[in-house]
């Protein structure tokens, strides 16, 4: 395997097949976004970013062939027979191939993670692997949390404005610390050339001359997957690819306790039901340790004191009466106080309530707790409690969520304006007005269902900035209903604004009138060409209906 850098004659002047497709434009990793020296514009997540290629040349942001004085890294591997085997997760759309090959530190760390990860690298805790990723010249140690691998960064210059926003929508200034997660990188793949091409300009700070020498040496090592021990025997061990749901079930399945981790409205109780409609739900920001282990009641016919079992423990011990499997959800554990906390750390060590009671030999036991930044009022688990259960961490993306929402059919103006606006899947939670997040998006989507699509009912469930956003989306799509005719020299006239909005409604409209809607855009630019074939391929990957 070789890196290289891809041509000016494979960019743009006979463009390998797969530009042809997805455009040259490169989006920009997390990695780049803090390593790419400001040249006067404020880098956003999801925004291209200026690649070197061969000689002296440049693809700038919108994928044009520009000279460009800060430059990120866009690597290309050429293959050799038989490591074809190494690619993973071969993903086909169209004509389009793309694979999985290495780890690489491209995406900032999940927010659930942050403050343990600060915790332990503060407390000198954090897991160092040995392995390292060389960053504008200096190796940076790779650490472990859990199954999270990630390196830490200091942002040393911000954009124009001293700062920048990440990909999750985490706005960074400089000098902050940030953790980079590892994650398979995700190529191009051009088969007839044995060509890999990175998806993103994968990182920066480095000259030209330097960011050469790097892809030829240290880069291909520390890119590489761990090596895999050799199995001691056919079946002794596997490997499962597990999402979050699938982790979960096996816990229960294996009765090892389970605590789930994320923000609020990322569906950590929808997990808990799609494994078991009839878990036991009890709200510990409600309980107190007196309600979780029961009451003690003077009977002054006998003169003695009895205990009284928990309610929640009767309603338990009926739904596993038949030896029936059942989950014992408590949820909100870090919000509850530690008086409470430590009455849940008995139950779950010993399975018996106020030292008496067993729990049922069928109960299973799950916890969840939402991020810290959301609850002035969390608390960290005790050590003690936190090490009783499997850690599984959910982040819920528009990626993820969209299969979900098309199954359960969320509707379809929701699930136009997410594909297109992604960023407004979770907003900022002020305390002082509504926000967004994935459970409110399902509110606001049987809000429009009841009244037949009264956009005004969003403000009170999402918020006034989301709302608005909402509405000026497909107002927009209304005033430009029919694409009309253009000359060339009106095209030249617009702004890039009214080029990008002529450009949306392209993507909109393209359904009923593809090939009228692709001409359009065409003759707007290589840049919007490019945006609107990215938009009509990340939709197909959501499995969005073809209408919507």
């Amino acid at each position: 395997m070789k890196s290289i850098f891809l041509s000016p004659e494979q960019v743009f002047d006979r463009p390998l097949p797969v530009f042809e497709k997805v455009g040259t434009a490169a989006p920009a990793s997390d990695l780049a976004l803090l390593t790419v020296p400001d040249d006067g514009f404020v880098y956003e997540a999801g925004g291209g970013m200026n690649y070197y290629l061969s000689g002296d040349a440049c693809a700038d942001r919108f994928g044009r062939r520009n000279p460009c004085t800060a430059c990120a890294l866009r690597p290309a591997l050429l293959l050799e027979p038989g490591e074809e085997a190494l690619l993973q997760h071969e993903r086909k759309d169209g004509t389009v191939t793309t694979v999985d090959y290495g780890m690489y530190p491209t995406t900032i760390l999940d927010r659930s993670l942050r403050d343990m990860a600060e915790k332990q690298l503060t407390e000198r805790s954090l897991r160092d692997t040995g392995r390292h990723i060389t960053v504008r010249g200096t190796q940076q140690p790779v650490y472990r949390l859990g199954a999270k691998q990630m390196i830490v960064l200091t942002l040393e210059q911000g954009g124009a404005n001293g700062y920048l926003q990440l990909s999750d929508g985490t706005i960074v200034s400089e000098g902050d610390r940030v953790f980079l997660e590892l994650r398979p990188v995700r190529w191009l793949y051009d088969a007839e050339n044995r060509l890999l091409i990175s998806c993103m300009a994968l990182f920066g700070g480095w000259s030209r001359e330097d960011g050469a020498a790097y892809l030829n040496g240290p880069f291909l090592s520390e890119l590489a997957p761990e090596a895999e021990d050799e199995l001691p025997e056919e079946g002794a061990f596997r490997f499962v690819k597990h999402d979050e749901l699938s982790l979960i079930r096996a816990y229960v399945e294996a009765d090892i306790p389970v605590f789930i981790h994320g923000l609020s409205g990322d569906g950590k109780s929808d997990r808990v039901r799609q494994i078991d409609p009839e878990a036991l739900d009890i709200e510990l920001v409600n309980e107190t340790p007196e309600t979780i282990n029961g009451r003690a009641v003077y009977n002054e016919a006998k003169d003695e004191i009895v205990d009284i079992k928990p309610a929640w423990l009767v309603r338990l011990e009926r739904l596993c009466r038949n030896g029936e499997p059942h989950i014992l959800f408590f949820d909100e554990l870090t919000n509850a106080t530690k008086q409470t906390q430590s009455v849940i750390f008995k139950i779950v060590l010993e399975r018996f309530v106020n030292n008496r009671w067993p729990l049922p030999e069928s109960a299973r036991i799950v916890a969840a707790g939402n991020d810290r930044s959301e609850s002035s009022a969390s608390h960290d688990l005790a050590e003690p409690l936190f090490g009783r259960f499997a850690h599984v961490y959910i982040h819920t993306t528009v990626e993820n969520w969209m299969p979900w929402a098309v199954r359960t059919r969320i509707n379809p103006y929701i699930l136009e304006f997410l594909a297109n606006n992604d960023l407004y899947l979770r907003t900022p939670y002020t305390g002082t007005e509504p926000h967004a997040d994935p459970r409110r998006w399902e509110m606001a989507s049987r809000a429009l269902d009841a009244s037949g699509n009264d956009f005004a009912l969003l403000e009170p469930i999402v918020g006034r900035d989301t709302a608005e956003a909402f509405v000026k989306f497909f107002r927009a799509q209304q005033q430009l209903a029919a694409l009309g005719h253009y000359t060339d020299e009106e095209l030249r006239r617009f702004s890039v604004a009214r080029k990008y909005q002529l450009a949306q409604q392209c993507l909109y409209l393209a359904a009923a009138r593809e090939k009228e809607a692709l001409e359009l855009v065409r003759r707007l630019g290589p840049e919007y060409e490019a945006w609107f074939r990215y938009m009509t391929e990340r939709k197909k990957s959501y499995g969005l209906p073809a209408h919507v």
